[in-house]
């Protein structure tokens, strides 16, 4: 099952978890990707789905996101400035980002997650990537060289079943892009851990730091569809929404030199055995979550997170309960045919993005 991405929706996946264990279809092994991987460290921590959801809405966990202060260097005049630069320029990562200081938001060096279990019904991969520049490199012009290493963190099972493999993105199909061909595995760094760095999106957080490297999070691939298929005979992954074009792609663009789009509609495109559709998600949960708010009297974009503890808590079960029926309705659904699955991303393709 592959948890991708979800923003600060975390509660989704673990309702689309829950689902899946009622519907007798429970996963081997959760393969997470930036936000998915909370959701993924919880599961695999906990024995039983209400003590997943219980840890997520918990008081620490709420006092997590609301100390998360924006940069000092952030200003909101800066930020936008620079976003529309990026709109703007065409060119594909025409120098190596700042990922070391152009950021929005402080972060601690750790999440408030449960202990991982020394025995789980579930394993857990989990996606970054690895930076290829260090901090005296940034700015300077990129040319044709490769900055991040597509990294799966995993047990040594998983590692080896990824020996050998490729990007998805060393097909020529993508262009000149930032991503190196070489798929890499680290089988040291823990699921808590790793759940730290996956959530590492550019310009959103500074780059982890693990040892003497560098990271970014598993916005490198946000949806590794064929890492999934490499690792398991039946894959679950959703059906997810698009992304903006106003901050989000220009975003893809100047760093990874991908377009998170066309990517989406790559992986919507291949075969999955169980589809969760959640392409309603932000008009489902509009505000569900924790989300970015302008403050123009400080001149800073600021986390606005519900005003109480127990807000938070209802919101964690909208985002369960919203996860757990587009699970039910995934399980009861038959596998459409190619022909079908098509006709699906041809309509996809044609709707309105909505907001990332």
């Amino acid at each position: 099952m592959v948890f991708a991405g979800g923003g600060f929706r975390f509660g989704i996946y673990l309702g689309m978890y829950a689902a899946a264990r009622d519907a007798g279809r429970q996963p081997d092994l959760l393969l997470a990707s930036c936000g998915g991987a909370i959701a993924a460290a919880i599961i695999q921590a906990l024995p039983d789905d209400a003590q997943r959801k219980a840890w997520l809405s918990s008081p620490q966990m709420y006092a997590f996101w609301a100390s998360l202060q924006p940069a000092r260097q952030a200003t909101l005049t800066g930020t936008l400035a620079r976003a529309l630069r990026r709109k703007l320029v065409a060119c594909r990562v025409p120098r190596i980002p700042n990922l070391f200081q152009d950021y929005l938001f402080e972060v601690p060096p750790q999440l408030p997650l449960p202990p991982a279990a020394a025995q789980s019904e579930v394993a857990v991969a989990t996606m970054g990537g690895k930076l290829l520049f260090g901090p005296d490199e940034v700015l300077q012009p990129r040319g044709e060289r490769k900055l991040f290493a597509q990294t799966v963190l995993c047990e040594p099972r998983a590692a080896a079943l990824l020996q050998g493999m490729d990007s998805p993105f060393a097909n020529p199909r993508w262009g000149a892009h930032a991503i190196a061909d070489q798929l890499y595995t680290d089988s040291s760094i823990g699921v808590e851990e790793a759940a730290r760095l996956s959530i590492t999106d550019f310009y959103y957080f500074p780059c982890h730091r693990h040892g003497d490297d560098h990271y970014i999070g598993g916005v490198v691939d946000l949806f590794p569809i064929e890492v999934a298929h490499r690792l398991a005979h039946e894959v679950m992954i959703e059906f997810k929404e698009s992304f903006d074009q106003t901050f989000s792609i220009p975003a893809w663009r100047e760093v990874l030199g991908l377009d998170g789009n066309q990517r989406l509609r790559q992986v919507n495109g291949q075969h999955a055995d169980v589809w969760f559709d959640t392409s309603d998600v932000s008009r489902a949960l509009p505000r569900q979550q924790v989300h970015k708010k302008l403050d123009w009297l400080r001149n800073r974009i600021v986390l606005a997170l519900p005003d109480s503890h127990a807000t938070y808590a209802e919101y964690v079960d909208a985002q369960w309960q919203y996860g757990y029926q587009r699970g039910m309705e995934a399980f009861q659904r038959p596998v459409p045919s190619d022909k079908t699955r098509m006709r699906q991303v041809d309509r996809y393709n044609q709707a309105e993005p909505c907001a990332s």
